[in-house]
């Protein structure tokens, strides 16, 4: 990897809290990032402590799903995040440079979707970091956010680039259940003020859901932010 990516990561990195993927620290760095909010306006008027949410997305890009995801966020002028697996960007470049374009963060999910606390810490390294090389040499942005899959963190790899490891505190189950009702349903439950949810662009039933989630939570005062907008002090 660049020597530059080192700079440029560490640079980035300063002042910011190592996001780890346990549940507790995770609803910890949420309520303390829920306390500063951001003035938007609503209704035509300017709501001063309007509640915010980060929807993400991982698997993807997905060809035929992302697409009509990426419209309807355009569409409401909403802002998402994005873990993207190496293997799924290869042929879906132009759709990445479109999130980057449009404004959603990309970040890091591995190369094959490996669980990296059960491979070597050779190949735990490889898959971040072919996915990183993947994604800078599309965008030309090196990602610094990392969610790897199943949320298990490992922290013995000594990556050129420091990353930031990012959980969430809503899980939708949306791969499992393919339900747009039951789906709504735990957001419904489970939704406040810096929620981070965690969906997959790879399933129609979980792009329907998470358009109306939008629609739905923007009714009720909500702002969708990208994940470092929440995690960043």
């Amino acid at each position: 990897m660049k020597k530059g990516f080192l700079f440029a990561g560490l640079f980035l990195a300063a002042g910011v809290v190592l996001f780890a993927a346990e549940r507790k620290r995770t609803d910890q760095a949420v309520g303390h990032a829920a306390a500063e909010k951001t003035a938007i306006r609503v209704s035509g008027e300017v709501c001063e402590e309007c509640p915010r949410a980060a929807l993400t997305f991982d698997d993807g890009p997905s060809k035929k799903y992302t697409p009509i995801l990426l419209d309807g966020l355009k569409e409401r002028g909403v802002k998402a995040s994005f873990f993207l697996l190496g293997r799924n960007i290869e042929g879906n470049e132009d759709l990445v440079k479109r999130m980057h374009e449009e404004g959603h963060l990309i970040g890091n999910h591995t190369y094959n979707h490996v669980r990296i606390t059960k491979v070597s810490k050779k190949e735990a390294k490889e898959e971040i970091e072919r996915t990183g090389n993947k994604i800078y040499e599309t965008i030309g942005v090196y990602p610094i956010y990392l969610r790897p899959p199943f949320g298990e963190v490992r922290e013995d790899l000594e990556l050129p680039v420091e990353l930031f490891y990012v959980s969430w505190n809503i899980d939708t189950l949306d791969w499992k259940t393919r339900n747009m009702d039951s789906i709504l349903q735990i957001v419904k439950k489970q939704i406040k003020d810096g929620s981070i949810i965690l969906m997959h662009d790879e399933y129609e039933t979980s792009v329907e859901a998470a358009l109306r989630i939008v629609d739905d939570l923007t009714k009720e005062g909500y702002r969708f932010v990208t994940v470092d907008e929440l995690l960043l002090p």
